[in-house]
């Protein structure tokens, strides 16, 4: 029953309306059970690639901004990739299955790419470095359950693995059985709530997804799409790459300087990185918006509504949602010099009329990441 998208080369669900329902109430109930029950997500199509060989935690160290080869083996990182230029090109997180084995996960849209990447360096720069990389995007299906009761639905399941924070904790993963399958389980979240991501062989990925939704029926277990996954991570000011990037954003302007190590090793994208123009406090910087009523993506934002043309641009808005939890509209933008700015009121001047917004934060929802462990 559900409506579906375009995303790269995937159709993947969008929302999963009920008799009745319109696409803004069927995403406002599926975000509301993730909140406050259990959702569940397929998540299949993310990219994945396992990058193995003697080599190959230096060579990710030189592909993300971030340090792999201090990961230990059956835990989890973030990672940011960058251009040349020092600009955000893709994110994931990076899996160490052994001292010489990574499984790597990338955007939707962005699988080849980054695979093709990979190859690239490796092949016409560091033909000496020791690394094999193989797309098993489709070796794999990916169930993601999110929410306070997530836990309870995967024991429900059925699971041979402890599933305690002490004996699973965040960013780490697990090989197992779930509902008799072997699967291999990530605690990693896209909403800020418990979850846990199950991947088992393809083949048997409609059996878990049914399992899932048969155990997690006492739960209140709900299926959501790709639209409420959107509100959910914007709550959490979760950025996407593609979406609030576009070729022209650094980490530093999205907050987070925090993933660059400040080590004289190398990465790609580095020397871009120590510009002064990269560096510049008037860049455009992620911020969370308050606007007075709902904003339309992409629309520009003013600091003063003149109502003559020219008004000079301060930025734009790059996500735009109706939130359930807040009972409210939220937006995420690039505004110049945005984070000093925190507190002011912007406009966006918009052909039926202004729109005022407030800049705050962008992170809307459980600031201090109290529900992430449930």
């Amino acid at each position: 029953g559900a409506v579906f998208e375009d995303v790269g080369q995937w159709k993947r669900p969008r929302y999963f309306p009920r008799a009745g329902e319109g696409m803004d109430a069927a995403v406002g109930r599926e975000c509301l059970a993730v909140r406050n029950a259990a959702g569940v997500l397929d998540a299949s199509t993310l990219g994945k690639i396992e990058v193995v060989g003697p080599d190959a935690a230096a060579f990710l160290d030189r592909m993300y901004t971030n340090r792999m080869s201090t990961l230990a083996v059956g835990s989890i990182r973030y990672g940011l990739m960058l251009g040349l230029d020092g600009m955000v090109v893709d994110d994931g997180v990076a899996m160490r299955l052994g001292d010489d084995r990574f499984f790597v996960t990338t955007t939707t849209g962005n699988a080849a790419m980054v695979l093709d990447r990979f190859e690239e360096w490796l092949q016409t720069e560091w033909p000496d470095v020791r690394v094999y990389c193989t797309s098993v995007t489709e070796q794999w299906a990916d169930v993601a359950i999110a929410g306070p009761t997530a836990r309870e639905v995967l024991a429900s399941v059925g699971t041979d693995l402890e599933l305690s924070s002490d004996a699973f904790p965040f960013m780490t993963f697990r090989d197992g059985k779930v509902a008799g399958i072997p699967a291999r389980i990530a605690r990693v979240s896209f909403t800020g709530e418990l979850s846990y991501e199950v991947l088992v062989d393809a083949r048997r990925g409609l059996q878990l997804w049914d399992a899932v939704m048969s155990a997690g029926e006492p739960f209140g277990i709900t299926p959501y799409g790709t639209e409420a996954m959107h509100v959910l991570r914007a709550e959490k000011g979760f950025v996407i790459v593609g979406q609030d990037t576009d070729g022209t954003v650094t980490p530093q302007d999205l907050g987070m300087g925090w993933i660059v190590r400040k080590d004289h090793s190398d990465f790609i994208g580095r020397r871009s990185l120590r510009r002064a123009d990269t560096s510049r406090p008037d860049r455009n910087q992620l911020v969370g918006l308050l606007p007075a009523a709902p904003l339309p993506e992409g629309a520009q934002l003013v600091e003063e509504d003149t109502g003559r043309t020219p008004m000079p641009m301060i930025g734009h808005v790059t996500s735009s949602y109706l939130s359930p939890s807040l009972a409210r509209p939220i937006a995420l933008a690039m505004v110049e010099g945005g984070r000093e700015r925190r507190g002011q009121t912007v406009f966006a001047p918009l052909s039926e009329g202004t729109i005022a917004a407030e800049i705050v934060p962008p992170v809307f929802y459980d600031p201090d990441g109290t529900k992430r462990d449930g």
